[in-house]
């Protein structure tokens, strides 16, 4: 297949094209220049997606059979090239997020649950919509938390900055929070098993690993993965009511029970996640976090102090 990845240069993108490349397709990047592709020989076009009339002129006179869209925030990111291109692929992917649901005390959240009209995500499932009513060959995907080599949202280098340095981590609440992370390439193995799958046209598909794990245990995990003694391990739970934080951010996840059931991609899709939490942490530890030196960098811990001296 010729297939179009918007962005394809960072985290998702990057091992969606290389799982893209290695089954034979043929790939084309648009993004803005700013980052080399991630496999060379690739043609890139660049342009600016949010400039409706650029991303016409760019993209006129191209054919794809296939197009995955990482990076569509907005539905007016999306809906210029969803309308290009409306008759003329078979399949268009969308990444959306499990942020769309409405906070619910009946969970994991499944597909078909209510979406928050309020939520930061909320051109996410607006994009679906657009896409659903205008009968697009679309399939949507949504990661809860998404982790692994390149992530550029301080997710698990939250806790390694911490462990690393043998600090206290600050977790809110009593720890007992529930919550569920996605391993970047198995959720680039889903996207690529959508390709061809008749059955996967109109769904929307929760992804994300296969277990729940509490604010605690994802901490411990964390540790474990940073090859440190759970006995070493110090943390420290806290009242966000509090304190007053500002637009500072205390911690890297919403302060709520967050996690989605996935056994609708794994029949459809025939697909499993292949990293457990640890390995899949072991992964980003080894692979990004001491490879690109974060563990010598300099990290502003004021927020930590504020919660750890009160």
């Amino acid at each position: 297949m010729r297939i179009l990845v918007m962005g394809g240069t960072r985290f998702i993108g990057v091992f969606l094209v290389k799982a893209l490349v290695d089954l034979g397709h043929e790939v084309v990047l648009f993004n803005r220049g700013n980052k080399p592709a991630p496999v060379e020989g690739l043609l890139q076009i660049h342009g600016d997606r949010t400039d409706p009339t650029q991303l016409k002129e760019k993209l006129s006179g191209q054919s794809f059979d296939a197009i995955f869209d990482n990076n569509g925030r907005e539905l007016a990111h999306t809906q210029p090239l969803a309308d290009m291109f409306k008759d003329k692929v078979s399949h268009f992917i969308y990444v959306s997020s499990a942020g769309v649901y409405l906070k619910s005390g009946q969970i994991p959240h499944i597909e078909g649950d209510a979406v928050d009209p309020k939520s930061r995500h909320k051109g996410k499932f607006e994009t679906e919509a657009y896409l659903t009513q205008q009968g697009i060959p679309f399939t949507s995907m949504r990661p809860v938390y998404i982790y692994g080599p390149q992530n550029y949202n301080p997710l698990e280098t939250w806790f390694f900055d911490r462990i690393v340095r043998d600090r206290p981590i600050p977790i809110p609440g009593n720890g007992a929070h529930l919550t569920q992370l996605g391993h970047v390439a198995d959720l680039a193995s889903a996207m690529v098993a959508v390709l061809g799958n008749d059955q996967a046209v109109g769904k929307i598909y929760n992804i994300s690993g296969e277990r729940y794990v509490s604010f605690d245990g994802l901490a411990q995990a964390c540790a474990i993965a940073a090859g440190k003694s759970l006995e070493d391990l110090r943390l420290v739970h806290y009242n966000p009511k509090d304190f007053d934080f500002g637009k500072r951010k205390a911690f890297p996840m919403r302060v709520q029970n967050f996690f989605a059931d996935i056994h609708a991609a794994k029949a459809d899709l025939s697909w499993t996640p292949q990293f457990d939490l640890v390995s899949g942490l072991k992964d980003s530890f080894t692979n990004d976090y001491l490879a690109t030196g974060k563990d010598q960098a300099t990290v502003d811990f004021s927020t930590d102090d504020l919660i750890l001296n009160a």
